[in-house]
């Protein structure tokens, strides 16, 4: 069963066409990389996917049911930017994914509370924090940091996990840490992941499938005329998968 749908999606601004004909199916527990040149409409892609962007043609399904209005802890997102809460613990910030469902008083109590700091350890213990569990994000290197955001988006165990860049910033033995850390979360968790990277190594390394978006059709006079589609669409699980230097070269003739 698909976990996700894009059926005839289009997105345009005006007159900009950002993204056209889209038309895929995600099973659920796929490892999904999205790859393509700067501008075209990747974190497009994972705004329709989170719900914070709204095709203006085709619909973006779950399971075969539109998105509601707002986004919701079905979908967790990881930024490049470690988008956690520097005036709260590290347990603070997994914690507050939990009261977030408590919209008047944003608090828990009682065994409610305890419950949550429970499920809130075991996660961060799951990314490798726990002796960090009372420091500050300021007190944090950057790949913990990350490590952090990332516990902070798995708490409510979300069927959908996006990733935007998540491992840009970090330096090359920080990233090799992240990539074994995220994928035996995937499979524990058996979630479905979209990830979008420019480093097409991570891409083939981590994903089950990848989608590379780009523009097949230009216009000189008129460069927001034609919006990206998808150029490829790899099974990595399968014998004989393109191998990543094939597709580089492949992928840069199609500039």
């Amino acid at each position: 069963m698909s976990a996700l749908s894009f059926r005839n999606v289009w997105v345009e601004y005006g007159a900009q066409i950002v993204l056209e004909r889209i038309n895929l199916e995600i099973a659920a527990g796929t490892f999904l990389s999205v790859v393509g040149p700067s501008g075209a409409g990747k974190s497009t892609f994972l705004r329709l996917i989170l719900g914070q962007e709204r095709p203006s043609q085709g619909a973006v399904l779950l399971d075969g049911e539109p998105f509601p209005a707002e986004p919701g802890s079905d979908r967790g997102i990881v930024f490049q930017r470690y988008s956690v809460f520097p005036h709260l613990t590290v347990l603070g910030n997994v914690l507050i994914s939990y009261e977030f469902e408590r919209p008047l008083t944003a608090r828990l109590f009682g065994a409610a509370r305890r419950e949550a700091i429970e499920k809130s350890e075991a996660m961060i213990e799951a990314v490798g924090l726990a002796d960090h569990r009372d420091k500050y994000p300021s007190a944090l290197s950057g790949g913990m940091q990350q490590r952090l955001a990332i516990a902070q988006a798995l708490a409510k165990r979300p069927r959908v996990l996006l990733l935007d860049e998540p491992f840009g910033a970090l330096d090359p033995g920080t990233r090799t840490q992240m990539h074994e850390l995220i994928k035996p979360l995937w499979r524990e968790l058996k979630m479905t992941i979209v990830m979008v990277t420019h480093d097409i190594r991570e891409a083939f390394g981590l994903a089950t499938r990848l989608i590379a978006l780009d523009r097949p059709r230009r216009d000189p006079q008129a460069q927001e005329r034609y919006g990206a589609k998808i150029t490829y669409d790899l099974d990595l699980t399968r014998d004989g998968a393109v191998p990543v230097l094939g597709f580089l070269k492949t992928s840069a003739g199609n500039g």
